[in-house]
């Protein structure tokens, strides 16, 4: 049922360290563009220990939860169900809370990911390239098992690595072949190169950007731009950025929480955008 401006609903972000969050700026410019002006988004601060505490204490007027790291696994023995997206990568970033009590996970990164593609106009590649091997590229795994019709590289750092990305490689039925750091430059020439690594760890690879760079898709958004992402545009490739999938998947979060769609993808953009500024 569709959310009524006059219903008192409550939903926010949980993590460790959370402070950094954008999410309350964009769920609450949604809220204020679709007149919800009864509902709150906040952001706390629980780890992994603290989570099954919290749990206890939600009342009838939570809509849902934002969750991230290190939280999106350690949720999933508190909900009563999850979708089969968050099931294909064991990775729970939103619950809704039902009307009849029920808690149900979610990831919309995923299909975040392939919105925010989508809106640079990648619809479908042959191929692609992952730099990185954590949460965030198992993920990136699962997007491109819906657009990528051919072999997938990742460049990681250790063997461990390499035999976790094959797994899930075989999980989502993609195929995956695992590669070097140390040879990371020839991602660059892929169709689609998706980052997932953690701040300043690309920044040697800037002055590896080929001529004619095809598309990358960074997931940081701070600080942003990277180099590589600066470079990359510089020399004419398209670049998706870690604020265009923080936006569709919250836009998701939105539109399930609150039972109002479409959520106002522009306004939440503009509200991240501006709030990043000022930092």
């Amino acid at each position: 049922m569709p959310a009524r401006a006059t219903d008192a609903r409550r939903a926010a972000v949980l993590g460790k360290p959370i402070a950094h969050s954008l999410s309350p700026v964009l769920h609450r410019a949604a809220y204020d563009e679709l007149g919800l002006t009864d509902w709150s988004y906040e952001r706390f601060e629980v780890d992994e220990a603290g989570l099954p505490g919290f749990f206890e204490k939600l009342g009838p007027e939570w809509a849902g939860l934002s969750l991230t790291m290190p939280l999106k696994r350690a949720v999933i023995p508190l909900v009563d169900e999850i979708s089969e997206t968050a099931a294909s990568v064991d990775a729970v970033n939103t619950v809704v809370f039902a009307e009849d009590g029920r808690r149900i996970g979610d990831n919309t990164d995923i299909p975040g990911m392939v919105a925010a593609l989508r809106e640079h106009g990648i619809e479908q590649v042959g191929s692609a390239a992952i730099l990185g091997a954590g949460a965030t590229a198992s993920s990136a795994l699962a997007a491109l098992a819906r657009i990528c019709t051919g072999e997938v590289v990742a460049y990681v750092r250790s063997e461990a690595r390499a035999a976790e990305m094959r797994q899930w490689g075989e999980r989502l039925d993609v195929e995956v072949r695992t590669a070097d750091w140390a040879d990371a430059e020839q991602a660059l020439r892929a169709p689609l190169v998706i980052a997932t690594t953690p701040a300043g760890t690309t920044d040697a690879l800037a002055a590896a950007v080929p001529e004619r760079p095809a598309t990358l898709f960074d997931v940081l958004y701070e600080p942003w731009p990277t180099e590589l992402a600066a470079r990359w545009s510089m020399s004419g490739g398209a670049v998706v950025s870690g604020l265009d999938l923080l936006v569709h998947q919250a836009v998701l979060q939105v539109e399930q929480m609150t039972g109002r769609s479409p959520a106002p993808l522009d306004v939440m953009r503009r509200a991240g955008e501006k709030a990043l500024a000022a930092r």
